[in-house]
């Protein structure tokens, strides 16, 4: 990370138990290992645009999302860029490289203006050994983000691009990545290009023949969800038409 991404001396120890133990990965730790993590955890925050982790570089860190939305991805030598995933409030990433001790997989950089927790990988995993519970909670995660991979892979082999599209959209509001329940992604047509492999040109193509019917509503650097439904049949019908 960044040399000024320092800890915030006036978050509270209090105000730092209350979010981890809101944190669903962290929420059923006994009082004494929570008072334990907390010891652990130091808080940061980074400006949007800013690259929190780097591929290839050492897995030291593990990283509690607070607040903000860390987008998570990947880029080829010829400069194109491909979204894996997009991380949001009440998730963590970073666990692959922490717990396996190779190189990070992906590059992690904030979406958004976040709020992070970070933990020391040399605290991280004895405190791990010790919490039974804790690392059954990471198994059901890394089982989550393999089946998040191979229905991502099915879409791009499987899927043409209004349904690759409607999945990503629905992947995204269903996973909670909107704002104030309004079914509003901040996200950009380019960013959403990105996930789904295809250029903007489409995408956009795309979205506005939804717009047309009231699925979706275009904003400026948003996109308004307005009907999952119509959406949610157009994937399971495996026809995909626009």
């Amino acid at each position: 990370m960044p040399q000024d991404k320092t800890g915030d001396p006036r978050q509270s120890a209090g105000n730092k138990l209350s979010v981890l133990r809101k944190h669903p990965i962290f929420a059923d730790l006994e009082p004494d290992a929570l008072d334990q993590l907390c010891r652990y955890a130091k808080h940061t925050t980074v400006k949007r645009g800013v690259t929190i982790a780097a591929k290839g570089d050492p897995g030291n860190n593990l990283f509690a999302v607070i607040s903000g939305t860390v987008k998570i991805s990947s880029s080829s030598p010829d400069g194109r860029n491909a979204i894996l995933n997009l991380i949001g409030p009440g998730e963590i990433f970073g666990e692959i490289a922490v717990l396996d001790g190779a190189p990070r997989s992906a590059d992690a950089t904030a979406n958004t203006n976040c709020e992070l927790y970070i933990i020391d990988r040399r605290d991280f995993l004895p405190f791990v050994k010790s919490q039974p519970a804790l690392a059954m909670k990471f198994i059901e995660l890394l089982c989550a983000r393999l089946r998040w991979t191979s229905q991502q892979v099915e879409q791009v082999i499987l899927q043409n691009l209004p349904g690759r599209l409607a999945s990503a959209l629905l992947g995204l509001t269903e996973e909670r990545k909107f704002d104030s329940g309004s079914g509003t992604l901040a996200i950009t047509q380019q960013e959403i290009s990105e996930m789904v492999g295809m250029t903007r040109e489409s995408i956009n193509k795309q979205l506005r023949a939804w717009s047309a019917r009231n699925w979706v509503r275009l904003e400026h650097g948003a996109i308004v969800v307005l009907d999952t439904e119509a959406l949610r049949e157009l994937v399971e019908s495996g026809l995909g038409g626009n």
